[in-house]
């Protein structure tokens, strides 16, 4: 395990985020799991992050029990995804909980074959739970579809907000188990973070670029872009 107790990142631009309130919720609740009340430095520091260009905050709850926020630059976003499969068991101490295995996600991450952007994780029945820093989600015809929430998964915000967006356009949403070989064969898989939003995958190990050109992702990205809220 990390030095990492808690941690919670979003992407601020032109102090505008996606599903601020859910990311509070997320890293609140770690940190009483954890024995720390962060409601009050979570709200006094959201106050002073800056209200222009672009910025990718982290909140933390270190192994010390005192609460700290990383201003950070926005790394770049978008671009086409190729993923990798980690073939080995789920190797995470607390995978509902963001970050205590960051550290260990980031070297297995930086380990994929095919120079691969992302690796999938799978559950002890080698179905799909998430990726190392990205929920998973697939369409069946015109089902938007999600691994179990049951699952040892991260409660993931973006996946959060795309099932309010579902609701919305009256799209089923459906939640089961998928194999790696079934989700490289369905109709379109995405990966989902406060960072990217969205990003269709686009290659499969060392499989070559497919275009993607009747993606949804371009429509439905724009959904999660009229989400944005301005910082209190």
């Amino acid at each position: 395990m990390g030095d990492l107790l808690v941690a919670d990142s979003f992407l601020v631009a032109n102090g505008k985020v996606r599903g601020l309130e859910l990311h509070r919720d997320r890293f609140v609740r770690s940190c009483a799991a954890a024995g720390v009340a962060a409601e009050p430095f979570w709200d006094e520091q959201i106050g002073r992050l800056p209200g222009f260009g672009r910025w990718f905050p982290r909140f933390e709850l270190p192994a010390s029990g005192e609460p700290a926020v990383q201003l950070r630059p926005a790394p770049p976003t978008g671009g086409r995804v190729r993923v990798a499969v980690y073939e080995g068991p789920d190797p995470r101490s607390a995978p509902r909980v963001k970050g205590p295995d960051l550290e260990l996600l980031g070297k297995l991450r930086e380990a994929a074959p095919d120079r691969a952007d992302e690796i999938l994780l799978l559950d002890a029945d080698r179905t799909v739970l998430e990726a190392a820093y990205s929920a998973v989600a697939w369409w069946e015809d015109d089902t938007l579809c999600f691994p179990p929430s049951e699952r040892p998964i991260l409660p993931s915000v973006t996946a959060a907000l795309l099932r309010r967006i579902a609701t919305a356009q009256g799209v089923e949403v459906s939640e089961h188990p998928i194999t790696p070989a079934a989700l490289a064969e369905t109709t379109e898989a995405w990966l989902l973070n406060a960072l990217h939003g969205i990003r269709p995958i686009h290659a499969w190990g060392p499989s070559p670029i497919d275009p993607l050109p009747n993606s949804r992702s371009t429509e439905w990205q724009t959904h999660l872009e009229s989400l944005t809220t301005r910082l209190p």
